[in-house]
């Protein structure tokens, strides 16, 4: 038996077809640039002999729709799924979750409503995502569908942690509060750490950074979410690529009232414009690392220190929210292999019981890996994350 998982965006879809036997991906791939001229399907597959195939084709796919149906006829020609009844389940990745949901779950027409009406709190997600279920329901009828949100490990967080200082109508009828993102990477790292220290997860107090074009810094006490760089939407917290993070509020205001910016101008401003570009023209961390190495770009090693220096400041935070730690975990591109990013933000914290391992850290490995000092109390972990595995196992925990 079998499980999909599908990632619905915009103009992609991006899809795992997993072996519940073994975890083991037999085929995975994504459609892209739907609705545009020239459309691109990727797909990877094993062969009867357990060969990796690859292949792209490049050609118009009109909508969501038809990107599925070809998904599902690559699947069916290459051997993957020689039948739609070797599929147990389809897992759908949903970035936001609200409120109502604190599990993966099962989705009916109640749930679709549900995901509708959280449209308003992720305007760019939501919809696609919406789609891809409804899709997947239509050329699947028989198949359970379960919905695996990003916003739900962050659930048990308490209400000092989640509530914003702003006038109590606007949490109660807006529900405005900190939501929290890259929840199923979260949990799946923390999963793994548990397992690398040897201690059961409910015993486990983690602080892991998932860092890639977007980032987050998550606590986890007794294995459970209490606190969470993402805010409301995804532009909180840490320096990212193009976004911005943490700012001061008022500069919007500032920005409207001195330059005239619209919502629009600044939507793009603070999600598309800032962040590592924003403070050096480039948003790929391994481009700045050679601006900085070749160039000796000033920009560059400004936008390296500011982002390692805000990764550091919440690592502080949260060491102090939680009062004990056992380990660091680093996952995401950035956070997997970038050894200086993980020194740069680390440096000095020796007298906090964090003390890194240098031949470990820049050791060439893209496993799991503890960096830190054998002295160290506190481990430092690197972790690659796997979030369609986690929302493939929980997939099949649903149903």
């Amino acid at each position: 038996m079998k499980v999909l998982v599908l990632n619905s965006g915009s103009s992609s879809l991006k899809f795992q077809l997993f072996r519940i036997e073994d975890w083991a991906v037999v085929a995975s791939g994504q459609v892209s640039r739907i609705g545009e001229v020239t459309g691109t399907f990727h797909y990877r597959w094993l062969s009867a002999t357990g060969e990796q195939c690859i292949e792209t084709e490049q050609h118009a796919i009109a909508n969501h729709h038809i990107g599925l149906e070809q998904i599902v006829t690559r699947l069916q020609s290459s051997g993957a799924l020689t039948d739609i009844q070797e599929l147990c389940a389809v897992g759908h990745r949903v970035v936001h979750g609200g409120e109502a949901f604190h599990i993966p779950t099962i989705i009916d027409d109640a749930v679709i409503d549900a995901i509708r009406q959280m449209i308003p709190l992720a305007p760019l997600h939501n919809p696609a995502n919406l789609d891809g279920i409804l899709i997947a329901r239509a050329l699947f009828p028989q198949v359970p569908q379960v919905a695996v949100f990003d916003t739900a490990f962050h659930q048990t967080m308490p209400r000092p942690a989640y509530h914003y200082a702003l006038p109590a109508t606007l949490y109660n009828e807006h529900h405005i509060r900190r939501y929290g993102f890259h929840g199923t990477s979260h949990h799946y790292v923390a999963k793994r750490a548990a397992l690398l220290l040897n201690k059961p997860l409910d015993q486990c107090n983690l602080i892991t950074l998932h860092l890639g074009n977007g980032c987050s810094a998550t606590a986890i006490q007794q294995g459970r979410s209490v606190d969470t760089s993402m805010g409301m939407t995804p532009l909180e917290g840490l320096v990212m690529g193009t976004r911005c993070g943490d700012l001061d509020p008022a500069i919007l205001l500032y920005l409207t009232q001195h330059l005239g910016l619209d919502h629009h101008q600044l939507d793009a401003l603070l999600n598309r414009q800032s962040g590592l570009f924003g403070l050096c023209g480039v948003n790929d961390m391994r481009e700045l690392h050679r601006l900085i190495a070749q160039d000796h770009n000033q920009d560059a090693e400004l936008a390296l220190n500011v982002f390692c220096y805000r990764l550091k400041k919440y690592v502080g935070a949260y060491y102090a929210v939680l009062g004990q730690l056992d380990a660091i975990v680093f996952t995401g591109g950035i956070g997997e292999n970038d050894a200086d990013v993980r020194t740069h933000t680390l440096n000095g914290l020796n007298n906090f019981g964090i003390i890194l391992n240098e031949t470990a850290n820049y050791a060439p490995n893209s496993g799991e890996r503890v960096v830190s000092h054998a002295t160290s109390p506190i481990a430092v972990l690197v972790i690659p994350t796997n979030e369609e595995l986690e929302i493939a196992q929980q997939t099949l925990a649903a149903v």
